[in-house]
């Protein structure tokens, strides 16, 4: 039997990405946002609220990076989403995170997080709270490759469980894609 939870915004996994954007004085910024995903090959949508700095600092820029949170760094993540830009001007630096000037878009990447994309604002709505953004690039540091490729094992990237409120890491292999499927006939 099922239980029903009516129109919620629960989904598993559901990521956690890090927003990292300047500010118009050229200060680094950073959110937490778990509402987000791949939207096409080149695209990332994600759902923020206007009121956040980091709304009006990509907006300003038209540019923002999005790392993706990991188990090294969950603390330092949170605060960022607990914090507000506008209430804590310096909560980048205060979460122990260093700017390093992204090289394709007017962002900041963060050097502790070693996943990040780097992206061009495409549209941001405010009735919505659509952001929509183009990937001009995927960088990742050579701590979380193995031969060459991006290894989840080594990145140990955290899901976010809004039914509890509660951090998750991923990483554990359990199968082949496009290819354990071919065992059913």
């Amino acid at each position: 039997m099922r239980k029903n939870f009516g129109a919620k915004a629960l989904l598993f996994p559901m990521p956690v990405l890090i927003i990292g954007t300047y500010d118009k004085d050229g200060n680094p910024d950073a959110m937490n946002a778990a509402w987000g995903g791949i939207a096409d090959d080149t695209k990332i949508s994600i759902c923020l609220s206007p009121t956040h700095k980091t709304v009006e600092n990509l907006k300003e820029r038209g540019a923002f990076t999005v790392s993706v949170a990991d188990k090294k760094h969950v603390v330092e993540c949170d605060y960022v989403g607990i914090v507000s830009g506008y209430k804590v001007s310096d909560k980048f630096s205060k979460a122990g995170f260093h700017a390093v000037k992204s090289q394709n878009v007017d962002a900041p990447l963060i050097e502790e997080l070693p996943f990040a994309l780097e992206c061009k604002v495409i549209s941001y709505d405010e009735k919505t709270c659509c952001l929509l953004g183009e990937i001009v690039n995927v960088c990742a540091d050579e701590s979380i490759l193995s031969d060459g490729k991006i290894d989840i094992e080594k990145l140990q990237p955290i899901t976010y469980n809004p039914s509890v409120h509660t951090y998750h890491v991923i990483g554990q292999k359990v199968g082949n894609a496009f290819s354990d499927g071919k065992k059913i006939s």
